[in-house]
């Protein structure tokens, strides 16, 4: 019986490291599909908009997001000593705090770009806002830096402490084990923190959106009936790229918050390899969804997916 549980956890747990490993290819496959095309399209073109400055950078920050997760999931495995895991701890923290940080601050920027440019009011200081669109996504990212920081410092302090805890205690087990008790709830709650300020701004333009939709569909009724004007569509398709990416980012903190109420899985590996799942699930699939949503980049992927069927047609 005991022969057969074993095999039956080995299993699950390279399923779960396929599942993980076919994400992390989904994932930079994407985003590197999208960063290329919009580099194609700047060297075309020889300017760059705002929001295409804002995928390639969201592309780019995701690449690095996904390759510091692969990072951070082997770490997790190692059983090393204090002075390699004192330092792979600050290392691999820092790096995917930073790509993180910033791949969801590009996101609700964009989500911020596409509500100043569809919605839709009469009062000053929204239009004022709404013809400087880009002074306001460069100061959202200025204030994401000063919160990026503050993030890394408390983080980085949270670490220290545990170290120095470890090393006064001189513990029989391993410090990844020791960690994992004492410290990590630490450091998830200070994630969730910071995490919630760009939630609560995407979701402000999310209903900001709706309200916008609303009072124009209330407009358009008293002189059009039963038709969609531009606008119209417009703000559907704006609602569903921000609808995406909160459903996405929810899934994503309720992971995290799912630790803190099962903290006692963080010392099993097949709940640390689901974790790892969910959160590549985000930054590899809400950039699939970007892809669909975006014109220029749902042709290029058209114009792909024809050149390899006529390839494998040929090569047949």
């Amino acid at each position: 019986m005991e022969d057969l549980l074993k095999r039956i956890f080995d299993t699950f747990q390279s399923i779960l490291q396929i599942i993980l490993f076919i994400e992390l290819i989904i994932g930079i496959i994407g985003n590197g599909f999208m960063a290329l095309v919009q580099c194609m399209d700047w060297v075309k073109r020889k300017n760059i908009s705002l929001v295409n400055q804002i995928l390639t950078a969201l592309a780019t920050s995701r690449i690095f997001l996904l390759g510091f997760v692969l990072i951070g999931s082997l770490i997790t495995f190692l059983d090393a000593d204090l002075v390699t895991i004192r330092t792979m701890a600050h290392f691999t923290s820092n790096l995917w705090t930073s790509a993180n940080h910033i791949s969801i601050w590009l996101a609700t920027c964009l989500s911020v770009f596409y509500f100043f440019k569809i919605a839709n009011f009469s009062n000053s200081p929204f239009l004022y806002l709404k013809w400087r669109v880009k002074k306001v996504v460069s100061v959202t990212l200025l204030v994401s830096l000063v919160l990026l920081f503050s993030n890394i410092l408390l983080v980085n302090l949270g670490i220290n402490m545990c170290i120095n805890e470890y090393h006064q205690i001189n513990m029989s087990y391993s410090f990844v084990s020791y960690y994992h008790e004492n410290c990590q709830s630490f450091v998830l709650w200070l994630h969730i923190i910071f995490l919630s300020v760009p939630f609560i701004l995407s979701l402000s333009t999310f209903l900001l959106l709706i309200f916008s939709l609303w009072t124009h569909h209330k407009k358009m009724q008293q002189h059009v009936q039963g038709c969609r004007d531009a606008s119209t569509m417009a703000h559907f398709k704006a609602l569903q790229t921000v609808i995406a990416f909160l459903l996405l980012f929810s899934i994503f903190v309720l992971s995290l918050l799912v630790q803190l109420w099962k903290h006692e899985l963080l010392k099993k590996h097949l709940f640390i390899l689901f974790c790892h799942i969910v959160y590549i699930a985000f930054p590899s699939f809400h950039t699939y969804v970007l892809i669909l949503g975006d014109r220029n980049l749902r042709q290029a992927s058209i114009s792909v997916f024809l050149w390899l069927k006529c390839r494998s047609s040929y090569v047949e």
